[in-house]
């Protein structure tokens, strides 16, 4: 009985890593699978067999360039075979995406947030509403959602998918597989917003050179947040979401949406810039939202020279440049990508940033780091919750669809 388990259990693995292999590097013929997986030649055959013979993938053919020879057989997964919702819970919207298992986006549409009435509950029923609202616009039988993929700013348990903490709901949690195990009965996940987003980047870096650099993946917006994606000694992608935000970066009583004073948010976060620029006490109670139009007011004063609206972004710029000293005295300088609305702020926060980076002894010894801008992060996190659901859903077709069907 063991070894039959230890068996099944290679033969899922083999499966899920074929499956991995087409959703990355798009259709392949059966020898560059086996040369993409390591896996022998038999072994592939075996293995594609069983997943056409379980409507997971399919196979067509290619004619070879000028029409002469055998047509090449090219395998790529069966893009009905199942399919996966995306949430994105942001500040001031709500969006929902539909995807098939091959990826690709069927539908998307944004709900308002209610800030009229901001509790868990309200949003609980919304989120509700919203997914039933995606099933029916597709005509989709519920029962083909293998995954809700949800991601949020803030701190996050994604093995229970729970949300701990979040700029939006505060210290009021969230369960998301609890509050919709009676509607769906998909796999619900949830995932740092960031997180999401570095590893879209790194994967982004991966396919386009074969290999990817370290890269840390800075959010500036309504709040500020992190992803790393670094190599690991065998060489795997492994990304990480460090609290950054809310690090502590000075004692100056700059009151945080976290309850904390003087968090990096509280300087560098829109509400922090605005506060600053405006000269409002820096305990003043954090504006929950603030309109991007507002913040392109304040530019446009800092950019005709207003003293204080200047100031404000400058010190905006100081708080990430230091909070990004200390992570890489930590981990080890590497390339920055800036993302999010915050980025089109970009010319009144770079000295600051800078001059934030020069004070850390790595970058005074290496030189500054590279810093360029991806301004489209709505894509960037859904790219994150297509690969992380898609690679959810592989390890279940594997493990469910394959099982008794013998070796």
């Amino acid at each position: 009985m063991l070894t039959r388990s230890s068996t099944e259990l290679v033969r899922q693995q083999n499966s899920a890593l074929v499956l991995s292999s087409l959703r990355r590097q798009g259709a392949m013929s059966h020898t560059e699978l086996s040369a993409q997986t390591g896996l022998a030649s038999a072994t592939v055959s075996a293995i594609t067999h069983e997943l056409e013979r379980a409507r997971i993938i399919e196979k067509c053919e290619q004619q070879s360039a000028g029409g002469r020879g055998r047509p090449r057989v090219l395998f790529s997964q069966k893009r009905d075979c199942g399919y996966l919702i995306t949430v994105r819970i942001s500040s001031d919207v709500v969006q929902y995406s539909l995807a098939d298992y091959g990826g690709t986006l069927i539908d998307r549409f944004e709900e308002p947030r209610q800030h009229a009435d901001p509790s868990t509950a309200r949003f609980v029923q919304t989120l509700r509403e919203g997914l039933s609202k995606v099933a029916q616009r597709s005509g989709l039988d519920r029962s083909r959602v293998l995954v809700i993929s949800i991601s949020s700013k803030g701190i996050v348990d994604p093995l229970s998918a729970r949300l701990v903490w979040s700029p939006v709901f505060g210290l009021d949690p969230i369960d998301f597989a609890e509050v919709l195990v009676g509607d769906w009965q998909a796999t619900v996940t949830l995932s740092n917003e960031t997180l999401l987003v570095a590893q879209a980047l790194g994967l982004r870096e991966e396919k386009a050179t074969g290999s990817a650099r370290s890269l840390a993946a800075l959010s500036l917006g309504h709040s500020v947040g992190l992803g790393i994606a670094r190599r690991d000694g065998a060489g795997e992608l492994q990304i990480s979401a460090p609290n950054f935000g809310h690090m502590l970066h000075a004692a100056d009583g700059k009151l945080c949406r976290c309850g904390s004073h003087g968090c990096i948010e509280a300087s560098a976060g829109f509400y922090g810039i605005l506060r600053t620029a405006f000269e409002v006490p820096p305990d003043t109670i954090p504006a929950k939202f603030v309109p991007l139009a507002e913040m392109d007011k304040i530019a446009l004063r800092a950019r005709q020279g207003h003293r204080m609206s200047e100031y404000a972004f400058r010190q905006a710029g100081l708080a990430l440049g230091q909070g990004l000293s200390r992570v890489f005295s930590l981990y080890e300088s590497m390339p920055i990508v800036m993302t999010g609305p915050g980025t089109r702020f970009m010319d009144l926060l770079s000295r600051g940033i800078e001059e934030g980076l020069k004070q850390s002894q790595q970058t005074r010894l290496q030189g500054m780091p590279s810093i360029s801008i991806v301004s489209e992060e709505a894509t960037l996190v859904f790219e994150g919750h297509i690969n992380r659901a898609l690679s959810q859903i592989d390890r279940t077709l594997a493990a469910e669809r394959l099982s008794g069907d013998g070796s």
